[in-house]
């Protein structure tokens, strides 16, 4: 019987290439469509949103944090993918006693990569997720180029509000800011402190379209708020969704950057 390696270095005996397969995280279940898997998923979260198409033709089984475990095994899976921060350890452990579960642990861009090649590699689409992870690694060694030598803005990502809250520096999303030339100026604290509005100084101000969904009104009372501070609605997705949809953040966070830093 095969075994596979998932990111949290535990072993993942599957039969034989899977045909019935389950994710609980909305970015992996993007990539196992890029991956040219649309033929065996069955089962997706109520957030797994891309592709679109999906959300009506492939059965719910609950949010990233509530599954349906129930339901989930209804669908006889041979594969179920999971993530270690998105899904909670107890269902995780309970779904792997009766179905292979392989984990994600993503927390920077080689991880990612990482991950993809590992999903690749167990649903027997090596060669897909060899050309992705290539693309996607040469669109950030590009972005590096371009904003090597640039000054550093400081910055805050809010994914949150009431409490408003930010991305620390141990973070995905922080990885993406910094790779995308900003200077996050919460880099050293940890996962997702809680943010000072009033006392908050820095050059350019965040606002994620999710999981918190900042809007325009949002944007104009900080703004209002922070006179000197550049206050700017960002597309969540492209910052921390971890799997295909990278395809397109670093054109994306370039142009942010540019704005933030003509010249």
């Amino acid at each position: 019987m095969p075994v596979f390696t998932d990111q949290m270095n535990r072993e993942v005996f599957v039969p034989g290439p899977p045909l019935r397969i389950v994710s609980l995280v909305p970015s992996q279940t993007e990539l196992l469509h890029t991956l040219g898997l649309a033929g065996r998923v069955v089962g997706v979260t109520r957030f797994c949103v891309h592709p679109e198409d999906w959300r009506g033709t492939r059965q719910r089984v609950g949010g990233t944090k509530n599954i349906n475990i129930e339901t989930l095994l209804s669908l006889h899976p041979d594969l179920v993918i999971a993530n270690k921060e998105e899904n909670t350890r107890e269902q995780v452990e309970a779904i792997a006693r009766q179905v292979p579960v392989w984990i994600s642990d993503v927390h920077d861009l080689d991880s990612a990569l990482a991950m993809m090649q590992g999903i690749g590699e167990i649903t027997g689409r090596q060669a897909e997720a060899a050309r992705l992870t290539t693309r996607i690694g040469s669109d950030f060694e590009a972005l590096a180029r371009t904003t090597q030598g640039r000054r550093a803005p400081d910055t805050a990502y809010l994914i949150w509000k009431d409490p408003y809250m930010t991305a620390g520096g141990d973070t995905f999303i922080s990885d993406i800011l910094t790779r995308s030339g900003f200077n996050n100026i919460f880099g050293a604290a940890k996962r997702y402190p809680v943010a000072d509005i009033d006392t908050l100084r820095c050059e350019v101000l965040m606002l994620s379209s999710e999981p918190y969904p900042f809007k325009e009104r949002h944007r104009e009372a900080l703004q209002r708020l922070k006179p000197h501070t550049r206050v700017m609605l960002v597309n969540g997705e492209l910052f921390s969704w971890y799997g295909s949809r990278l395809l397109h953040t670093a054109a994306y966070v370039r142009q942010l950057f540019d704005s933030c830093t003509p010249g």
